[in-house]
């Protein structure tokens, strides 16, 4: 069917059947590609699918078509929210869900009010507003299953043109919409396919080499994955991961390794072997609040530098919000320090950038209970993150996966799941600095022509709802 042709009818109940099935079923195969990352160029039907189904008779039906497809998204991915929440899980669903709802009910009041052309100009611009609002700026933000995530991290970010996961999103919805277009209706399904294998291809290997951080410092960096670890075996688990990486300089531990500050058993350890440490813990404030807290330990056993989480989570005893973000100004240069799901989040660390980070070190909890796939799906943010910016990560985690990943997204180390105890070592060598990807700049502008957009298709349809109560002879 043709989305931009003036003439063509809606789609009838069968047809819209048919793409959400498409939609929903490519959107998990891109998303279950862990061993095969090129499957996640399959996200592309979903979008197709996602986009046929905003051309409905009714807004109403386009809503409710968007909000199934989101729901039958994301609840299957999702579904270790039930572990976590209960039956309040299928209310954290239908929440992700209607961000897609509104998607398509907004694309769709778009083409009844102002044609299907007109329409097709507002696909990509409403799709990357809905997205980061969902993702960055409201109270329930959540960026995860962003399509972003489902592509090659070196998309987000190839060389020194850093386009940004919703950067993604919008070139990919720009070509969606544009598709139908009678000058490309003439490409063969299987010609845009190759076109588009080869294009990524190319961006992905375009700059083989590390060109960025050539002969710039470069720590060595070890962690060790414990999970709520009684602080006694701690010394022991540093002694054995110094054994096997005896020239590592800074050690890592994960969040919440400590159940308060940091032991004089750990002061002592960096003093013995001279060596620095980041380690998990609470800061606490008085005797109901604390800070989750990234501690660094210097060589001589001072705390020289801590960093308390930006972004608590929601619905956990996650502590208060962090006062202010800072950098450690440590031996080798500016290193940002972002805590667990702080990295989901582009206004905590799109902070540290600007502050000149260097390097990314993210302590963080995964718990093992919460299975296999959300360690997966939360593995998938640290190689984004370092693309965008062109600076390494390190993220240690309490249970798999933690990673190491060079500036321009490419894992060169990681651990297994569960993985008590994995050593998790890298050598990562640190740019001059990184920079914003270009898409900070564009979604906040699709954040506010969504709204203006949304809010003239609401008054406009009061007026005329109005219209039709004053004059019901002429209806």
């Amino acid at each position: 069917m043709n989305l931009l042709h003036p003439s063509a009818k809606p789609l009838g109940w069968g047809k819209s059947f048919l793409w959400l099935a498409l939609a929903v079923a490519c959107f998990h195969a891109a998303y279950t590609s862990i061993k095969f990352p090129a499957a996640g160029l399959l996200i592309f039907g979903y979008a197709i699918g996602l986009v046929r189904l905003t051309d409905q008779p009714s807004v109403r039906r386009a809503f409710y078509f968007g909000l199934a497809t989101g729901f039958l998204c994301y609840a299957p991915q999702l579904f270790f929210f039930w572990r976590i929440f209960g039956p309040a899980a299928i209310a954290l669903w239908t929440v992700l869900a209607f961000w897609i709802g509104l998607f398509a009910a907004i694309v769709c009041g778009s083409i009844r009010r102002w044609g299907k052309v007109k329409a097709a100009w507002l696909i990509p611009v409403v799709w990357t507003g809905i997205e980061y609002f969902r993702s960055e700026l409201y109270y329930l933000k959540f960026s995860w299953l962003n399509i972003g995530y489902a592509l090659p991290a070196q998309l987000s970010g190839f060389g020194a043109y850093h386009i940004g996961i919703y950067g993604v999103g919008f070139l990919l919805f720009v070509i969606v919409a544009a598709y139908p277009c009678k000058y490309l209706l003439k490409i063969k399904p299987l010609e845009w396919f190759v076109v588009l294998t080869i294009l990524i291809i190319i961006l992905t290997f375009l700059f083989p080499v590390d060109y960025k951080s050539a002969g710039h410092p470069s720590p060595s960096i070890v962690g060790v994955q414990m999970e709520f670890p009684s602080p006694g075996v701690l010394p022991k688990a540093l002694d054995k991961a110094l054994a096997k990486n005896p020239d590592a300089q800074i050690f890592v531990l994960s969040e919440y390794t400590l159940d308060g500050p940091v032991p004089a058993s750990l002061k002592q350890w960096c003093r013995e072997h001279s060596r620095f440490l980041v380690v998990g813990g609470k800061d606490p404030v008085d005797a109901d609040n604390f800070y989750d807290t990234a501690f660094v330990v210097s060589t001589n056993g001072e705390i020289v530098f801590k960093q308390a989480k930006s972004v608590p989570i929601q619905f956990f005893k996650d502590g208060l919000p962090a006062p202010r973000q800072e950098v450690w100004n440590s031996p080798w240069g500016k290193i940002g320090i972002g805590i667990c799901y702080g990295l989901s989040y582009t206004r905590v660390t799109d902070r540290l950038v600007k502050l000149g980070a260097q390097l990314l070190i993210v302590p963080t909890m995964d718990v093992e209970d919460w299975g296999r796939h959300q360690h997966e799906l939360h593995a998938r943010v640290a190689p984004v993150r370092a693309a965008e910016y062109g600076i390494p990560i390190f993220r240690l985690a309490s249970s798999g996966i933690s990673q190491a990943v060079s500036w321009n997204g490419n894992v060169v180390a990681k651990t297994s799941f569960p993985g008590s105890l994995d050593i998790l070592s890298a050598t990562l060598r640190l740019p001059v600095r990184g920079s914003l990807p270009l898409d900070r700049f564009l979604a906040p502008v699709c954040v506010g022509i969504t709204a203006v957009v949304l809010l003239t298709l609401l008054v406009l349809t009061w007026n005329d709802r109005h219209a039709a109560k004053k004059h019901p002879a002429t209806n």
